[in-house]
């Protein structure tokens, strides 16, 4: 399924919102947007992983200059077709490695798109990217789940976390690695497709270890967008790091 757009081709990104409905609805959209508009104050956010502009499109309603980069030239083409989405600059390229032109207030990475790089070297390598387009005293925002592993009985190394008609998905972790998958089976016109879309899986610890090796250092975590305080029993993250003035 990898190309030159990576996991993210032309056939995922033909069904993307549709897939990831939930994730678009107001409910989800909007208490991030919120978050993230304030930390950009007046100045400009970069989204690393823009992809369709499920958060990229609302933020720049709401008045903040957002520049994307993106792998997937099928993604950047769906953003770009919306409304607003010429607005929106995008660089093509691997989010660790890519320079956009400028410096930013925001940088953000949600949705557990860390996890898309898939080794501890491409990560790290991707906070020193946001590092150097930061401006000091900006942000750099990270949303990604906990991994789940607590689920998991002795012997067993896959969860299924979904299921509803013609579709089920489920993730496959190796502990001794960090790597997982997440594994998606669809049935659709009589017709079975199988995807599957390698991750790496990453600690609260290890992004800040991370973050004080980029320069970077942890000012805020909650449980999530709306502020809820971060415990041992979340199962996700937002992570909001800055990069010091002096």
């Amino acid at each position: 399924m990898g190309d030159a757009d990576g996991y993210f081709g032309e056939r995922v990104a033909a069904r993307y919102d549709e897939d990831e409905a939930e994730m678009f609805r107001p409910g989800a959209v909007d208490p991030a947007v919120g978050v993230l508009a304030d930390l950009a104050g007046d100045g400009r956010a970069l989204e690393l992983g823009v992809g369709t502009g499920r958060i990229a499109l609302p933020l720049a309603r709401r008045g903040v200059p957002v520049h994307g980069i993106e792998l997937s030239r099928a993604m950047a083409a769906r953003l770009r077709a919306k409304p607003g989405g010429e607005a929106i600059g995008v660089t093509i390229g691997d989010f660790a490695t890519a320079r956009a032109d400028g410096t930013f207030t925001l940088a953000y990475l949600v949705f557990n798109t860390i996890m898309n790089l898939t080794t501890q070297e491409a990560q790290v390598a991707c906070f020193g990217n946001v590092a150097a387009h930061l401006e000091p005293g900006g942000c750099f925002v990270i949303e990604v789940m906990i991994p789940e592993l607590r689920r998991l009985p002795p012997g067993q190394n896959a969860r299924l976390y979904e299921t509803r008609p013609g579709r089920c998905a489920f993730d496959v972790y190796d502990v001794a690695t960090q790597a997982m998958s997440s594994n998606y089976y669809r049935v659709a016109g009589g017709r079975g497709e199988f995807a599957t879309i390698p991750f790496r899986y990453v600690w609260p610890a290890e992004l800040d270890l991370m973050a004080r090796i980029a320069g970077l250092r942890l000012r805020e975590r909650w449980d999530g967008w709306t502020r809820q305080p971060f415990t041992s029993e979340s199962g996700q993250h937002v992570s909001v790091f800055d990069k010091p003035v002096s």
